[in-house]
């Protein structure tokens, strides 16, 4: 078994948590890797000096910004993620600090399941391209005003929007800015694309909850500035006047760990603070 630790050095103690589960993993005769610039530091094997298909788990510490960054920094790595949180809010990374080595034993016992959960990707018509795992969002930018924005579902027409902007997200993403925005919250087995307006002018204009099978393009029918195509909060594009931007199901999913010591709906009543309770 070869376990790959990808800490956040931006989280205070992230590299020495990382340390301390290598040991964790040696005792038990685990392999541990990490990437080139941390192996040395938390006393890991480079990553560079294994193959990636060898690899059996990915850990990332930090949260949820941490395992999007991972996975578009190595986006040829398909081993199934486990996410410990050294944050606060986190979906993805369910792990909290407290509870880092029993879970991790968890992992090595197999009291786990693996959930594939579905990626988009993106392509205008002047050849940007990109991925996502939670969302797509094409916002005014710099713009000072609303933009009207067309929206198609394969090639059909849907609605104009005149907003600050649309979120395109998977279920990974609802609990994410299209949460904020006022989109559903989708559980992550599902299959969809959620399409939520930002502060659209006509308050008729819901989200839209789609097929992922269907294509979604959207073109920038304002004659104004280049609005600004985001992904995952990674990077970002600019589409201009007239140029259209088609999202589909990207043909990679990502795998994500769930321990059986950590239930979805119980993730979610907590980081999202609701205080109903159990009336017997």
């Amino acid at each position: 078994m070869i376990i790959a630790l990808f800490p956040n050095e931006s989280k205070a103690p992230s590299l020495g948590i990382a340390a301390d589960i290598c040991q964790f993993f040696y005792a038990k005769g685990i392999q541990v890797v990490a990437e080139d610039r941390h192996a040395a530091t938390i006393g890991a094997t480079p990553l560079s000096q294994v193959e990636e298909n060898k690899i059996t788990f990915r850990i990332s510490l930090g949260g949820d910004g941490t395992i999007l960054r991972l996975i578009h920094r190595h986006a040829n790595l398909r081993a199934p993620l486990l996410g410990i949180n050294l944050g606060s809010l986190g979906f993805l990374a369910d792990i909290p600090i407290d509870d880092i080595y029993p879970s991790l034993q968890d992992l090595l016992d197999g009291r786990y399941s693996l959930q594939n959960r579905l990626m988009m990707e993106g392509q205008s018509t002047t050849g940007n391209t990109c991925f996502a795992v939670n969302e797509v969002v094409i916002h005014r930018a710099q713009n000072p005003c609303l933009i009207d924005l067309a929206i198609y579902v394969d090639g059909v027409y849907l609605n104009t929007f005149s907003a600050d902007g649309i979120i395109i997200s998977t279920p990974s993403g609802s609990t994410a800015y299209s949460l904020a925005a006022g989109g559903p919250i989708l559980t992550p087995e599902l299959e969809a694309f959620i399409l939520t307006p930002i502060c659209p002018h006509t308050i008729s204009n819901r989200p839209i909850v789609l097929m992922p099978r269907k294509d979604i393009q959207v073109k920038y029918i304002s004659s104004h500035l280049p609005v600004e195509i985001s992904y995952d909060g990674i990077s970002s594009f600019s589409l201009s006047t007239n140029e259209i931007f088609t999202i589909t199901r990207s043909s990679n999913d990502f795998c994500l760990v769930n321990l059986s010591r950590h239930e979805y709906f119980s993730t979610l009543r907590e980081k999202l603070g609701w205080q109903g309770r159990l009336k017997i």
